[in-house]
């Protein structure tokens, strides 16, 4: 008996093997990832397949609804930038013109039009969190949905259940859905089977009033994010409210998103074209594994190796592809203005632990690093010339090839002059450069180091 169960044990572990190399070998990464993975699975079959299967299998492009965007309302011109040109040829949504942008870079303005955005909604209000925080902050905000409900609103939520499972107010979510409300948790366990990933994260944030304005960036609901600017404990957030034709594209966006947890519902349909409302003009670039390419992550190493001028960016967590590193290492050699702010300590110690190799390559290369160091830095930015990107997406890997994300790109001069003014202003409380580091500490990034890839 123990000779044929050893011998189906042989068997499992080689076709298991063999499954999984294959699917390595399919699979759309960096050589280094690819190599990784594979040394992972040959030397230890029985934990690196299965791991692999969890944690590896990036885009399975049929496994999730796709986002479905309308026609555009009239053929769009030119493209206003080569970004433009490029994110076009992904299949994702023209740049348009006509839109108002108002950003909020303190806690106490995005409080402000949160609440104005929920108080005036007439028809509908569609929302996705990656956090909301049991606090008196989201008392309020649930309470305002419950008075949206009163008036007639539909409102529907998404919830990330890894960013939520430690802290929800659930009495508060219970007293919703019984009112009406629809809530719906983002889980990767039920599709597992069919994603082939455990770790994914839905981290798109936007509130949508009435398919007219969204309010969107790095921000979720509770005092950490919306909590007085004095209270150390508040993080230094950003996010914007946006009106106009790109409204729209985030509607559809975020019916991607419900569909994917639970049967259609039937909606109104998604407008294709709204009034101006301005003149900023602006392109949302969604990016996750209901998309079948890496259109946010491949733009900004295109921006960067197209700059000519600065490139300045704001993240709270770095873990950076091979494409990004390479293109932030040679924009600063060529001798471009090449800023990365950071947070001197992140609430993600590990994460911390795993950019300091990355950091001190990029200083040695001439890039200006920042330690903000006041309080956590939670924001997502980059100021690349004349045109910037923000949304919810952080500079690493799992934002940029692994989660579902949304980024606004903005071509619009006194915007992009705003965020130039908000990044100053953060990096004069900020410490230049990498923090001394011990030989074995040096030692202990550089193996960590080894191993990224296989993320």
């Amino acid at each position: 008996m123990s000779i044929v169960l050893t011998y189906l044990a042989i068997t499992a572990g080689v076709l298991l093997t063999g499954t999984a190399l294959i699917w390595v070998l399919q699979q759309r990464r960096s050589p280094q990832s690819a190599l990784a993975w594979i040394i992972f699975i040959v030397a230890m079959p029985y934990l690196g397949a299965p791991l692999f299967f969890a944690l590896g299998v990036r885009k399975r492009g049929t496994r999730y609804d796709p986002i479905r965007f309308a026609g555009e309302p009239e053929a769009p011109g030119p493209p206003v930038h080569c970004i433009d040109g490029m994110l076009r040829r992904f299949g994702l949504p023209a740049a348009r013109g006509g839109h108002a942008i108002r950003l909020e870079t303190d806690p106490p303005a995005a409080r402000r039009a949160l609440e104005r955005l929920v108080a005036e909604a007439e028809t509908s209000l569609d929302i996705v969190l990656y956090r909301l925080d049991p606090d008196h902050c989201t008392a309020a905000f649930m309470a305002s949905l419950m008075a949206a409900l009163e008036r007639g609103v539909r409102v529907r939520m998404i919830l990330d259940h890894f960013g939520t499972i430690a802290h929800r107010p659930r009495r508060a979510l219970r007293a919703f859905t019984a009112a009406g409300g629809e809530l719906r948790m983002f889980s990767p366990f039920p599709k597992f089977l069919a994603t082939g990933r455990l770790n994914l994260r839905n981290h798109r944030k936007m509130v949508i009033a009435d398919r007219r304005e969204v309010w969107a960036g790095g921000r979720n609901v509770g005092l950490t994010y919306l909590g007085e600017p004095a209270d150390p404990a508040t993080w230094r957030d950003l996010s914007f409210t946006l009106e106009g034709p790109m409204v729209a594209r985030y509607a559809e966006v975020f019916e991607a998103d419900w569909r994917k947890e639970g049967e259609p519902a039937v909606a109104p349909p998604v407008r294709a074209g709204e009034a101006a409302k301005g003149s900023c003009v602006a392109q949302l670039v969604p990016s996750g594994p209901d998309l079948p390419h890496d259109g946010l992550h491949d733009a900004l190493v295109h921006a960067i190796h197209t700059g000519s001028d600065r490139i300045w960016i704001a993240t709270p967590y770095f873990l950076p592809s091979d494409q990004l590193l390479h293109a932030l290492s040679t924009a600063a050699r060529i001798g471009r203005d090449v800023r990365l702010l950071v947070p001197a300590r992140s609430n993600q110690r590990i994460a911390d632990f795993a950019r300091g190799a990355y950091l001190r390559d990029l200083e040695e290369a001439g890039v200006k690093v920042l330690r903000y160091g006041p309080r956590m830095l939670h924001a997502k930015a980059v100021v690349l010339d004349d045109m910037a990107f923000i949304g919810s997406a952080n500079i690493d890997i799992r934002s940029m090839l692994l989660n579902f994300e949304t980024a606004l790109v903005v071509y619009d001069a006194e915007t992009v002059e705003h965020l130039a003014e908000w990044f100053s202003g953060l990096a004069v409380a900020a410490k230049a450069g990498t923090k001394p580091a011990s030989l074995a500490r040096r030692l202990a990034e550089a193996a960590f180091r080894l191993g990224a890839p296989i993320l």
